[in-house]
């Protein structure tokens, strides 16, 4: 089994070596891993505020309109992690495949 913090460090170094020092961009001085970590935490936020509309939603506290927003809004950031996720494994897999 591949460790996903094993492919994502692989990818920043192989992404840090083919960019050189000084990376181009709306990034621009941003890590891999701080673009990384924004994104995660941007996801988490996005899942919690789901849970908590849900929260509601149960109680009878929250619009049902608001409800089914926030849970979409969670299902499509749990979609697009699942694929960003697979597409570094499978970046990591092809490094590891790389004659040295």
């Amino acid at each position: 089994m591949i460790n996903p913090v094993n492919a994502a460090a692989a990818y920043a170094s192989t992404a840090a070596r083919a960019t050189g020092p000084k990376a181009l961009g709306p990034t621009e001085g941003a890590s891999f891993g701080d673009v990384l970590e924004q994104a995660a935490k941007s996801a988490i936020g996005t899942m919690q505020k789901s849970e908590t509309m849900s929260a509601q939603a149960a109680v009878g506290k929250a619009d049902l309109n608001d409800v089914v927003q926030a849970v979409t809004n969670a299902e499509v950031t749990l979609q697009t992690v699942t694929a960003v996720r697979d597409k570094v494994l499978s970046a990591y897999q092809e490094i590891l495949r790389m004659p040295m």
